[in-house]
């Protein structure tokens, strides 16, 4: 098989070591890797199939050579750096949300549109965390039922802010379990222990967060659905890793729940945990370092109109591995199998 040179951008932060990990997990099929980061982790040692890797400071001609590229670095980063990786014959699989919405990259979730990689220019898009998630467990039923409209909340765990947010709700805990002050929070705009925070992002004009509209906005692209509707409130919850949603679908078609069941414990990343009688849902706590999106409490929606098509389930998905990195890799894979 074909080897590759491949470089992670970003490689240090809680992203890019879950990328290193799925890497050697998934046996990529690697010539020679990259760990390119800030100037302040140049020159950390980091073990990956047994070895040491020196990281790098992510420089333009670090990027000389490299088939491959995933990134995992903030906005600005990534818009530094993607197009000179580009112009130096990489295909950057990048996590940022810098190209997203760019109508010239592919924005690709593999068990929804895998035949969009074929469709890149030098840059793939690694969708939102809770976009991923929510679609992998929808998408089956778009299939048989023909989604209309979604009604999404989202419960998002605080490393969803990075490693930052994770050693924030960490410190809280621990001062609340000795009895001190949680002291002024830093990762966020208010304490998260003990607390839930309905806001990720900052505010438009309609009072949805960018957060929010992420669904919407990257949901209509992946689904090659323009016109779908979606209606989505993200909050922060005091979970350490793992987001969790709860999604009422409209379809055009009618979806029973028993067809539901049978046509989500076939689909591809899914894990079917739904047996309410004897307590057996998803929980983020089950997700934890998981690759599969559990989804279970499926039921009709009551309130759906007459004449109209409704059910509502509830996920959880490890938001850094498949999330982030584990869809990164299988994107990764699909350029492999592309030749």
């Amino acid at each position: 098989m074909k080897q590759y040179n491949v470089a992670i951008l970003g490689a240090t932060g809680a992203v890019g070591q879950q990328m290193l990990q799925c890497l050697e997990e998934q046996e990529f099929p690697i010539a020679n890797l990259k760990l390119l980061a800030s100037a302040r982790s140049a020159g950390k040692r980091v073990s990956f199939a047994g070895e040491d890797v020196v990281v790098e400071e992510a420089r333009d001609e670090a990027f000389d050579g490299v088939d491959i590229v995933l990134g995992a670095a903030e906005n600005d980063i990534a818009r530094r750096f993607v197009p000179v990786a580009r112009e130096k014959g990489c295909v950057t699989v990048d996590n940022s949300s810098a190209y997203r919405l760019d109508p010239d990259v592919p924005l690709v979730v593999p068990e929804v549109n895998p035949e969009d990689v074929a469709k890149h220019n030098g840059i793939i898009a690694n969708p939102n965390c809770a976009t991923i998630i929510a679609l992998v467990a929808v998408n089956p039923l778009h299939k048989v039922g023909g989604i209309k409209r979604m009604i999404v909340s989202t419960y998002q765990a605080a490393s969803g802010a990075g490693i930052g947010g994770l050693r924030e709700l960490e410190a809280q805990m621990a001062a609340i379990g000795a009895g001190q002050p949680v002291g002024d929070p830093k990762a966020f705009a208010y304490q998260l222990v003990c607390n839930l925070i309905p806001q990720i992002g900052g505010f438009d004009a309609a009072g949805y967060t960018s957060e929010e509209m992420k669904l919407q906005n990257e949901g209509r692209k992946i689904m090659h659905l323009p016109e779908l509707r979606v209606n989505c409130t993200c909050v922060r919850v005091p979970v350490m890793r793992s987001h969790s949603e709860s999604i009422t679908l409209e379809f055009e078609r009618e979806v029973s729940v028993e067809a539901a069941r049978e046509v989500l414990a076939a689909a591809p990343g899914v894990k079917l945990v739904d047996d309410p009688a004897n307590l057996t849902y998803p929980m983020p706590l089950d997700t934890t370092d998981q690759d599969l999106i559990y989804v279970g409490r499926v039921r009709e929606d009551i309130s759906a109109a007459p004449g109209s098509h409704g059910l509502a389930l509830w996920c959880c998905g490890d938001q850094i591995r498949k999330g982030a990195a584990t869809n990164a890799v299988q994107i990764a894979k699909l350029l492999v199998a592309q030749g």
